[in-house]
This record gives C-alpha cells, structure tokens and sequence, in this order.
C-alpha cells in the first residue's frame, strides 16, 4: 500500500511494493486510505499543506498542485488525498451507471521510463454511489479555518452507450455531479473508450458543448451556484486541432481546459516490456507532448482562460515546466506512484518560491 506509508520510507519501499500487479496494489491502496481517513492513522501519510493561493475560473485554489482524475475513481479517499496537502483534488471519471471497464490485466507498469499504461476504461460503481461517497468527504469542515481545498468531478460516458447518445450520458452526470463539484471536469480524451475521443472533433465538440452549456445555466439557476466547467483533452493533438478546440471552448463559455490525458504514442517506450500494450500512456513519456499542447492552448486561448497542465510531472521541475509551457496550476497521478507523497509538496514549495522570485 504505498500511499500508507511516510514519505520517507517510500522509497526503500517502492520495490517489494512494485513487486504487485499494478492494479491490485492500486486497489489495496485505496482501501487502506479509506478506512485510514480521518483517523489517527492518517498521520503516516499527511503532510502540511503549501499555502500558495490562486484565483482561477473564480475559484481560490489553496496551492497549485492538485491530484488528476483516475486515481480515485469512485471518489472514496477523498479526505485522504486533503491530508497529503493538495490544493486541489479530481475524482472520477463517474458514468451514469456503473461499468467493469476492459477485462483485466489492464494496468502495466514500465518503471525504465516511469510510465504507465492502463485500458481500464472507466471501470466504476455509477452515479449513485459516486455522489454517496462525495457527500461522506468531510474536507471541507476540516481545514483549521484555512481556505478548503477544491473538489472537481470529472465525468464521462457509459461504453454501452452509442457514441451518438454521448451527450445524454454527460448531462446526466452533470445533473447528478453539480450541487456538489467546485468544478466539474468534461472528460472527452480518454483513449480507453471507444470513439470518445471523437468528441474532439469540430461538430461533435460543438454540439456536446452547447448542450453541456446550455444545461449548465439551467442548473446555475436552480441551485444558486455557478459551477465551472473545464475540457479535458488528449495530448496526440495538432495545432490545428488544437485551436478549433480553444475556438469551440471560448464560444461556448468553457470555464477552463485539463491539458492533457494519456497519450496513444509508444515512441518514448519503443521496445519496452509492455510498450505495445494497448491503452493510454501516461507519466514522463507524455510530458513534452503535454507542454507541446498547453503551449499550443496558451497561445490560441490568450492570457486569463484557465489552464490546468497534467502529464509526466515527477518532480519539481517538471512542474515548473508545466507552468512556463503556459498552465495556471498542475496535477499529478503517475509521479504520485513513482515518487510518492513527497513528491506534493516538493512541487507545491518549488512553484512557491518561482512565483515569490516573480
């Protein structure tokens, strides 16, 4: 269970550790953050939090270094994830009903590039029992006074569901997710679900959108809180994919972009056990492709549209690469496995002190 242990120790660990398959040690970690959460056992893994607060998409995120969705599928280790001093922390991808994902094995690890690949395929226990798991989380009661850190809820499609009823399934989970998301996160890049990232594409983006859009005012209205939402995207994209997307998101009033998801490129594995493992790839392979297409984003969306820079961040200058590529405010996820806890506050303090020297 690598998450349950200090930071200090994470690494004289990390070997038996890996020694499991990649998604039972997965698995059993999150138990143990579950049932460890908000007890006194949670001190082997909490860490004070960095306090290096930023205004984005009208929101106050605490620091800079937030979890990326993935990790946390059903949202149950929530409180956990608080105690690791994250700014900010995304759960899902949620579907409307609950799915097994791809047949297992599906997670492979490939330590000689600190990467993974995973075809899980939004494996998830539903709507239903996400949200239960949300309203459980007790972070926000829980800060000493200080400003709470954020939630996003990130949402997607049923595989069941035809890629043309796509949009049904978004709205039912934004219905669902919206009285209790800080932001609500738009997943359309996940290669692991077949043709959703067709959704990218020019019309089938447009139309998502003003539905997503347009149910979006709707649900402003009726709970009295405007919730952002933000676009996550794939990193195999080209410039000029990547500008009808900044067009399609500004036209309808996107609150922000996640740049990026996996990647289907094996170029940086190439020979690798694993390599050729179908799924996305994620970690330091994907980094360049990332900061290729923040890069790209910054400059088709101007300054001020909120951008959150994920992929291949293992250290803290990677995450400060992220932030000069063109990003507001970083994730992690495969650094997390790689590195371990430490690795939040060591991003969290470098980009502290980049911003302090500004």
């Amino acid at each position: 269970m690598p998450l349950l242990l200090p930071s200090s120790l994470y690494g004289l660990a990390r070997p038996f550790l890996f020694g499991f398959d990649p998604e039972h040690a997965h698995e059993l970690t999150l138990d143990g953050l579950a049932r460890t959460q908000n007890t006194p056992l949670a001190c082997a893994y909490s860490a004070p939090r960095v306090d290096d607060p930023v205004t984005l998409a009208g929101l106050t995120f605490p620091n800079r270094v937030g979890l990326a969705a993935g990790l946390d599928k059903n949202a149950l280790c929530i409180d956990a994830f608080a105690a690791m001093g994250f700014g900010f922390v995304e759960v899902g991808t949620v579907t409307p009903k609950a799915q097994p994902g791809n047949p297992r094995p599906r997670m492979f690890r490939l330590p000689q590039r600190d990467a993974l690949i995973n075809r899980l395929g939004f494996n998830n226990e539903g709507l239903d029992a996400f949200l239960a798991n949300v309203q459980r989380a007790r972070f926000r009661k829980s800060g000493g006074g200080k400003t709470p850190m954020l939630l996003g809820l990130n949402i997607g499609k049923n595989a069941a569901t035809p890629i043309e009823r796509a949009v049904d399934d978004y709205l039912a989970c934004l219905d669902g997710v919206y009285p209790h998301a800080d932001y609500v996160t738009i997943n359309i890049s996940s290669p692991n679900t077949a043709n959703l990232r067709s959704l990218q594409s020019d019309e089938a983006l447009d139309a998502l959108l003003g539905a997503v859009a347009e149910r979006r005012e709707a649900l402003a209205t009726r709970h009295d809180k405007r919730s952002p939402l933000f676009v996550k995207i794939a990193p195999d994209l080209d410039e000029a994919q990547v500008a009808v997307i900044a067009a399609t998101l500004q036209r309808h009033r996107m609150d922000g972009a996640i740049a990026t998801n996996t990647t289907l490129s094996r170029d940086a594995v190439a020979g690798l056990p694993h390599a050729e493992e179908a799924g996305g790839l994620s970690g330091a392979p994907v980094r360049e492709a990332s900061n290729r297409v923040i890069a790209q984003l910054r400059a088709a969306l101007g300054k001020g549209f909120p951008i959150i820079g994920v992929g291949g961040i293992l250290s803290a200058a990677d995450a400060k690469a992220k932030i000069a590529a063109g990003a507001d405010v970083v994730q992690i996820y495969t650094g997390l496995i790689y590195r371990g806890p430490a690795l939040v506050r060591e991003a969290a303090q470098a980009l502290l002190r980049d911003r302090s020297k500004a």
